[in-house]
């Protein structure tokens, strides 16, 4: 059993910054991509920045230059560290992992429960 639990959100004002952090924990063998999405009220869920295991990184337009997504393989944690916080970057943000459990021979989809986070004055 695998699970992703995320931290770190809440209400933060325009220009405001957070850090949310996310840990995969489990019967966990190997860990490819982790990434992040979010999703607005009306909205599809939209990636916003994927980090793989060889360190390369995709960001969405909408957040290059201000969201920066790193991680630490020891721990299986990622990071998406948020400045210059607008109100449109309001969402619930969920942690997603592409993770090969132990007893498999491929790489699973696993999703975090998400985190609201808030821009507003």
């Amino acid at each position: 059993q695998v699970q992703l639990v995320e931290s770190g959100g809440g209400l933060v004002q325009p220009g405001g910054s957070l850090r949310l952090s996310c840990e995969a924990s489990g019967s966990i063998l190997s860990v490819y991509a982790m990434d992040w999405y979010r999703q607005a009220p009306g909205e599809e869920r939209e990636l916003v920045a994927t980090s793989t295991r060889r360190s390369s990184t995709i960001y969405a337009d909408s957040v290059k230059g201000r969201f920066t997504i790193s991680r630490d393989d020891a721990k299986n944690t990622v990071y998406l560290q948020m400045n210059s916080l607008k109100p449109e970057d309001t969402a619930v943000y969920y942690c997603h992992g592409s993770i090969q459990p132990y007893g498999s021979s491929n790489f699973r989809s696993y999703w975090g429960q998400g985190t609201q986070v808030t821009v507003s004055s």
